[in-house]
């Protein structure tokens, strides 16, 4: 990464039952002869520490953490919790916190777009990749963002104080940042929730090798 970009840790979500997967993990499906979690390790190049949240992904590169949710599939904001507090056990303190769900094969280019808005801005703040649909409002994806550390903590000791952590919602963990929208393709923060997202995207349901996409070109890393 540019060296004017300010410094950040990472935390990637690897976890969920992916129920209408049919239970097959998502971080091991192959996006162009590369499994999704090696994508989202990749997205987050530059990161000064990185955690992945989730079950055992197998060998992963040199430093990279990793742990569960606790309980396991107790929902994305008590796995956000989870991984912010294995980075400040690890003693990682980046001003700021990438966070992404490993099934965007595309989200690299959403993370390039969201540090180059950081980088611009007044380096306090947090921003979340959106994408404008045909009515012009805008879908926000909390899980292609990135934060201020010590708001989103604040905000998970919060919800963990209040018994609202276990199976609550990002959007309410993220409910009392100051979030700013940036706009990105929807490709970029395109997801695999089903066989026909796996399948639109070039990732076949009995097959995860991966042929190229019609029009998928222009999100390519």
């Amino acid at each position: 990464m540019q060296d004017e970009v300010p410094a950040f840790d990472a935390l990637i979500l690897a976890g969920g039952r992916s129920s209408r997967l049919g239970g097959v993990p998502k971080q091991g499906l192959l996006f162009r002869g590369t499994t999704l979690l090696d994508r989202a390790l990749a997205a987050a190049e530059g990161a000064r520490a990185t955690v992945i949240v989730g079950p055992d992904p197998g060998p992963l590169p040199p430093g990279v953490l990793t742990c569960r949710e606790e309980p396991e599939f107790a929902g994305p904001a008590a796995a956000i919790a989870m991984g912010l507090d294995v980075l400040d056990r690890a003693g990682a303190c980046a001003p700021h916190t990438l966070v992404l769900a490993c099934d965007m094969p595309l989200v690299s280019g959403a993370v390039r777009t969201l540090l180059h808005e950081l980088s611009a801005g007044p380096g306090s703040g947090s921003y979340v990749a959106c994408t404008e649909e045909g009515s012009g409002t805008g879908r926000m994806q909390p899980l292609a963002g990135i934060y201020s550390t010590v708001a989103l903590k604040r905000s998970a000791r919060g919800m963990a104080a209040s018994g609202r952590l276990i199976n609550g919602s990002v959007r309410s963990l993220l409910a009392s940042l100051d979030v700013q929208l940036v706009a990105v393709p929807a490709a970029y923060t395109a997801d695999v929730d089903t066989w026909d997202d796996a399948a639109a995207l070039g990732i076949a349901a009995g097959n995860p090798d991966v042929e190229d996409v019609d029009g998928a070109g222009s999100g390519r890393i």
